[in-house]
């Protein structure tokens, strides 16, 4: 059985699987029926931090521009344009003995992809989840549902994972942010042209 997280709740991945390695970050969502009329890109991210919270490199933001992480640790799945279907819309992999000493926390963001000029934003897009599963045993370890509804946001983090101790564990964020990825870029130090 999977857990089922709150925002602010945080779980340990690795305590109770000591073998855990690999596992897939799945994030979903539904548009609301009554949208803009345009199509509705949503984008997800991982920024690999440092103690400091930020990048220690631009090549640590993985992204539909930048696919895999240098190390091989993280991996995005590709771009999925419209949402469509049930569940994961995409999805990052990620190989938790392969992410580099440095790195101390993983942010998962989902932004919406040009959404000033197509007058979006996370009030219109319902359902959205992350969830993690072993990748290798193909089950579902946790998954948070983020019911809050954003109104004017275009940017959220999801969750995060993070190393305590010589743990991994999941926070689930739920945060919203305007400005789109542009902000989530600068609040974790990634220059954006």
């Amino acid at each position: 059985m999977p857990i089922s997280l709150q925002k602010g709740q945080k779980v340990s991945l690795t305590k109770d699987r000591p073998g855990l390695s690999k596992v897939v970050v799945g994030l979903g969502w539904d548009v609301n029926q009554f949208d803009t009329g345009g199509d509705f890109d949503l984008d997800t991210a991982a920024f690999l931090l440092t103690d400091s919270g930020k990048v220690s490199r631009q090549e640590d933001f993985v992204f539909f521009g930048n696919l895999k992480h240098p190390s091989g640790s993280v991996q995005h799945m590709g771009d999925n344009r419209t949402g469509a279907g049930e569940g994961d819309d995409e999805q990052i992999k990620i190989e938790l003995a392969n992410i580099p000493e440095n790195i101390t926390r993983i942010a998962f963001t989902v932004t919406i992809y040009e959404a000033e000029s197509r007058n979006q934003n996370f009030g219109q897009v319902n359902n959205a989840f992350i969830r993690i599963y072993d990748e290798i045993k193909g089950e579902e370890i946790l998954r948070y549902d983020l019911g809050e509804d954003f109104s004017i946001e275009t940017a959220a983090v999801f969750g995060e994972l993070y190393k305590n101790g010589g743990e991994w564990k999941f926070n689930a964020i739920g945060s919203g942010y305007q400005g789109g990825l542009a902000a989530l870029c600068g609040n974790y130090g990634v220059e954006v042209e």
